[in-house]
């Protein structure tokens, strides 16, 4: 089992004392994620709560991610920067190549792109792009974006995005890994294609459940190849045998903020830095993880 560090709403002048806490300790990444603006009144319901009220407040930091991964990276070795999740269709993939692209080089490939579709109407009117075609427009700007990672002269053309021959540089010098976000068998599908599925907040029943039907969905599929990663957070987890389980039924990877199984959700730095240290002792030792040795 993998764990990542949820960055979700914490001051961004925490970020680098806590990445480099989690770089040292063997915590695999930072998991990253994303909104342009937060409005204050929306027609559209947030899809994650039962009655769609939104999980934060108008205080809540959203940095951008690939500044932050650069950023981070320059005080870390070996941490990885996931986004959990991205919305390319909010924007240019010429733009989300070029800023992904730049942030692989400069970590060493450290970073993964994690993506979905996007569930906020008004933000995508706001960044003038079509809210309705987002699925199919995802899909092709993952297309166009692979293409722009790859050395030399490309070209590409699609429904909606048209390349003449150019070239892009820097580009990544191994593979960034595409991770899809969402519940639906259509993204279920689009996983499969790709090298992981980001998941929400679950039970672990819940998530072996999901982590079953992606296996199902990889076994029917002719694309499907490689190493595929499953990321959730686990709501029911605080044992090593409950992280055990969950690993044993498919899934890898664990988003979580460990300072709230000890300090709450009020933690102050002093003890997320404590509630990090703690949990490596008390959790990921025991499952064999290294403890930054």
């Amino acid at each position: 089992m993998r764990f990542s560090i949820s960055t979700a709403f914490l001051p961004t002048d925490q970020l680098v004392p806590i990445a480099r806490a989690a770089d040292r300790l063997g915590y695999d990444s930072l998991a990253m994620p994303d909104h342009v603006v937060d409005l204050e009144t929306l027609r559209t319901p947030y899809p994650y709560t039962p009655d769609g009220a939104r999980r934060w407040g108008p205080d809540a930091e959203w940095p951008d991610p690939w500044v932050m991964a650069g950023a981070l990276s320059s005080v870390t070795t070996r941490l990885r920067f996931v986004t959990t999740v991205y919305v390319p269709a909010l924007r240019s993939p010429f733009q989300v190549a070029k800023s992904v692209g730049t942030a692989a080089v400069i970590s060493g490939n450290r970073v993964a792109l994690g993506v979905g579709i996007g569930w906020c109407e008004e933000e995508f009117e706001l960044l003038d792009q079509s809210f309705r075609t987002r699925g199919r427009r995802t899909d092709e700007s993952l297309a166009l974006v692979k293409e722009l990672w790859e050395p030399g002269w490309r070209e590409f053309h699609g429904e909606f995005y048209d390349a003449p021959r150019l070239v892009m540089e820097p580009t990544p010098t191994a593979p960034v890994p595409i991770y899809i976000g969402g519940l639906s068998e259509i993204a279920f599908a689009r996983a499969a294609r790709h090298d992981g599925w980001i998941g929400d907040m679950y039970p672990t029943d819940v998530a072996i459940g999901w982590a079953q039907r992606l296996a199902e969905v990889r076994a029917a599929s002719a694309e499907s190849a490689g190493e595929f990663s499953v990321f959730v957070a686990l709501t029911d987890a605080f044992l090593p045998e409950h992280f055990a389980r969950a690993e044993a039924g498919g899934v890898t990877d664990c988003m979580t903020m460990p300072w709230r199984y000890y300090s709450g959700p009020e933690a102050t730095l002093e003890e997320k830095l404590s509630g990090l240290e703690r949990f490596a002792a008390d959790v990921m030792t025991p499952l064999g993880g290294d403890c930054g040795q």
